[in-house]
C-alpha cells in the first residue's frame, strides 16, 4: 500500500492509463479484425470500407501517443496489401 501522496497519485494514473491502453488495444484488434474478415470474404467494397476507417483510426492512435508512427505504418501497409490482393484476384 502507498504511503505517499505522490505513491498514491501514481497508482491512480497507472489504473487510469491501463484502462484507455486496454481500450486503444481492443479497439485496434477489432478494426483489423472487420479488415481481415472483408478479405477473407472477397467482399471489396467492405475490405475497401473497413481499410478506410482502419487507416483512419490506426493513425490516430500515433497522435494520441499509443502506437509509434513506424509501427502504426507497418499495420496500415500490411493491411493495404491484403485488400490490393482482393482486387488483383
Amino acid at each position: 500500500m502507498a504511503h505517499h501522496k505522490s505513491a498514491k497519485k501514481r497508482i491512480l494514473q497507472t489504473a487510469v492509463k491501463t484502462e484507455r491502453n486496454r481500450y486503444y488495444r481492443t479497439r485496434l484488434k477489432n478494426i483489423t479484425k472487420a479488415v481481415h474478415e472483408a478479405v477473407a470474404a472477397a467482399d471489396k467494397t467492405a475490405a475497401a470500407e473497413a481499410f478506410k476507417i482502419a487507416n483512419k483510426q490506426i493513425h490516430s492512435f500515433v497522435s494520441k501517443g499509443f502506437l509509434k508512427k513506424q509501427t502504426a505504418s507497418r499495420k496500415v501497409s500490411r493491411l493495404h496489401q491484403m485488400v490490393n490482393a482482393i482486387e488483383a484476384a
